[in-house]
């Protein structure tokens, strides 16, 4: 029974890791911005692209292998450091204190763009570059062998999520953050540059979301398509935490993954569905996710 129940629940929490990279991005962008991004999904695909064309020129020159380990992060960084303080300025601030549809309209209408922008740039061929993976090898453990990639990437998204957490409760930065969430009016009255708060939470989004399409480069590859499955995933791990909750988002990547893991094993047609299956159950017995909370609201 061991030899079954414990591959599989190695197989989800890797499988959470890479979902909550994406989650965690999309529920930080909402709790700041109070703005619901569509176009988040866009920012894991262009960063898994960038992560695999990286990784195989480093290959392709002859450098060494061990680069495309930093490659992974130095692509996700290079995609928030370009859409990220471009995107909310040009676009996401105008629609700050606008309605949902609005935002939704205008977030989908990025969404095409990116999706044909990566058309143009990548193609639409598939892309997929192994090296990390293979250089780590694998582990048996109990006659069991296991990716070490897998594990560096559950090792990844929990030292990602205490830090966040570190970020926001000792952090300076964390604190104004904090504040802005609270109450915007008060944290503009107290003279701080919300703008800025901003543009620095978006540009954060967007890293933990092509961080998220880097990292699952070595395992899964990329191919177009990838940017809306991901999003209809994000938003219904998110959903299930509770919109803006940070703990939420990783324990419902982990319910998530689960439920995919257990549906490939015992029932491959449900796949596709689970998640959701999911996300409607919890949903019926919480409205507003798992990990939200009542709070007062000022009128």
């Amino acid at each position: 029974m061991l030899q079954v129940l414990i591959p599989l629940t190695v197989d989800a929490l890797a499988n959470a890791a890479i979902i909550f990279f994406v989650a965690v991005g999309l529920t930080l962008v909402f709790s700041v911005l109070r703005v619901l991004n569509v176009a988040h999904g866009s920012f894991y695909s262009i960063g898994a692209y960038a992560a695999a064309s990286l990784g195989l020129w480093v290959v392709s020159a002859g450098l060494p292998e061990w680069l495309t380990f930093p490659a992974l992060v130095l692509s996700a960084a290079f995609v928030a450091a370009i859409f990220g303080p471009f995107v909310e300025h040009l676009l996401i601030r105008w629609t700050y204190g606008k309605s949902e549809a609005l935002q939704i309209l205008v977030t989908f209408g990025l969404f095409l763009i990116l999706e044909d922008l990566q058309r143009i740039v990548f193609g639409v061929n598939s892309l997929y570059e192994d090296t990390p993976m293979r250089l780590l090898g694998s582990t048996m453990i109990g006659g069991i062998v296991y990716l070490n990639y897998q594990l560096l990437l559950i090792a990844l998204a929990i030292l990602t999520l205490v830090g966040l957490k570190l970020m926001i409760s000792h952090t300076r930065m964390g604190k104004l953050i904090a504040a802005v969430v609270a109450d915007r009016e008060i944290s503009q009255a107290l003279g701080i540059n919300t703008n800025r708060i901003f543009m620095l939470a978006f540009t954060l989004g967007v890293f933990l979301a092509a961080l998220g399409g880097a990292l699952a480069t070595p395992t899964t590859g990329v191919s177009p398509g990838l940017g809306a499955d991901t999003m209809v995933l994000a938003f219904a791990v998110a959903a299930i935490g509770g919109l803006g909750r940070i703990e939420g988002a990783a324990v419902a990547a982990i319910i998530v993954a689960l439920a995919r893991v257990l549906a490939i094993y015992y029932a491959p047609e449900l796949d596709a569905v689970a998640p959701y299956l999911v996300m409607l159950v919890v949903l019926l017995v919480r409205p507003y996710g798992l990990f939200h909370t009542d709070t007062t609201r000022r009128i």
